[in-house]
């Protein structure tokens, strides 16, 4: 441990205006993609942590951060439209299923509507995303027919459980984990390219 009290000081919030919610607000949407909900969330968080120093009044900062999210919207750098179909890509991509995709919208603030409408769209670019998911998970993760043959047979019933996990009914982990070949499973994943 160092006896310069640079490195042992805690960091001490600073004091929230409505100008440092505005520049923190743009600094992290330079960072990351956000939803409404999100972003307001992460604010409060900021507003929160400075009041346990500062004397700030939360409901005043809350109004602030409330406007700044309208302005924000209307000026289109946030659109929660947008922000869900990225995220709803990028979580295809990676083999979620499109309840866990639904989960995921939700859980940051996503309207339902909007889920719905992601949804939809999922099943428009492929006859069965469920499956397709499935396929993808599995690769990344190596189950079934992309893991090693004498490891297979011996780790069926763990990756079956491990597709579970993720949010895919019965029949479809077991199609996955039972087929034949890689090669029948990427029939299936050239499907739809996202």
């Amino acid at each position: 441990m160092s006896d310069d009290p640079k490195q042992t000081r805690a960091k001490v919030p600073r004091k929230i205006t409505e100008t440092s919610l505005r520049n923190s607000a743009l600094y992290y949407l330079q960072r990351y993609a956000s939803s409404c909900e999100n972003l307001k969330r992460v604010l409060m968080r900021r507003v929160m942590r400075a009041a346990q120093v500062h004397e700030t009044d939360i409901d005043e900062a809350s109004g602030w951060i409330d406007n700044l999210i309208e302005r924000l919207t209307a000026s289109g750098l946030l659109d929660d439209r947008i922000y869900a179909e990225g995220r709803m890509r990028a979580l295809f991509r990676r083999g979620v299923s499109p309840r866990g995709i639904a989960q995921r919208l939700q859980q940051k603030g996503i309207d339902g509507e909007i889920i719905e409408q992601m949804i939809s769209k999922l099943h428009e670019l492929s006859s069965n995303p469920n499956l397709l998911a499935a396929v993808k998970y599995a690769k990344r993760r190596r189950l079934g027919p992309f893991r090693p043959q004498p490891a297979r047979d011996a780790r069926f019933e763990k990756d079956l459980a491990a597709l579970a996990r993720a949010g895919f009914d019965y029949q479809t982990a077991l199609r996955v984990i039972s087929a034949a070949s890689i090669a029948e499973l990427e029939e299936i994943a050239e499907d739809v390219v996202l």
